[in-house]
């Protein structure tokens, strides 16, 4: 069995399993980003509570995020924690938009992926995972999103080195999948829910829908 076929049998058995897992949970695009920059260092119920505070205070806007004082902003979000350092960053993205896209995140989505991702990582506090959510969730670019979950995903059935690098992982997973940014969604929300269910630090083998995944 070669790597792409392994990995398209784990994707179809986790998909019946889990069923689909409809991520990003947000109505707009700019939802969307908003929560890749809110959501480092915290849990999603933190976001949740930020996101719902900004839509209470009527800000989700691109406008209205770019007027609004920063000070303000980071009393808004300050349930996603780190919220003086978490309102810089959102807007120094907003800026950027305002600035060089007209406030239009259509504009920002038509240049191409590779090009975009660096745009996005010369940010500060934009980093890989961030970036690569915000491509992947709000700009529908097919770029697959590494976290820790995908690390332990990958030691725990010995699919490539533990050590490797963001982009190494990254590049592991786009060489041997379809470029397809249905696949590259759907795979790491599966690949989250596994993590969380059953692949955990101590693993629950027995009785996890990939229990009987082979290396050959």
């Amino acid at each position: 069995m070669t790597t792409r076929q392994r990995l398209l049998k784990i994707f179809n058995i986790l998909l019946a399993d889990f069923g689909k897992r409809n991520w990003w949970p947000a109505e707009t695009k700019l939802e969307v980003i908003i929560g890749a920059i809110l959501t480092q260092t915290t849990s999603w119920k933190n976001v949740e509570k930020a996101i719902e505070n900004i839509k209470r205070e009527k800000i989700l806007d691109i406008e209205k995020l770019y007027k609004i004082d920063i000070g303000t902003l980071g009393e808004i979000i300050k349930p996603a924690g780190f919220f003086n350092i978490k309102s810089r960053r959102l807007k120094n993205f907003i800026n950027m938009l305002h600035y060089d896209f007209n406030g239009s995140i259509d504009n920002l989505s038509i240049m191409p992926a590779q090009e975009l991702r660096r745009l996005l990582l010369s940010i500060e506090g934009i980093g890989y995972e961030t970036a690569d959510s915000i491509l992947l969730y709000a700009l529908n670019k097919p770029v697959f999103v590494v976290d820790a979950y995908t690390k332990r995903f990958l030691k725990n059935h010995n699919l490539t080195n533990e050590e490797g690098s963001y982009n190494d992982i990254q590049r592991y997973f786009m060489e041997n999948l379809p470029l397809d940014t249905y696949i590259f969604n759907e795979f790491h929300a599966l690949i989250v829910c596994l993590c969380q269910s059953y692949c955990k630090k101590v693993p629950i083998c027995d009785v996890c829908p990939l229990k009987n995944d082979k290396v050959v």
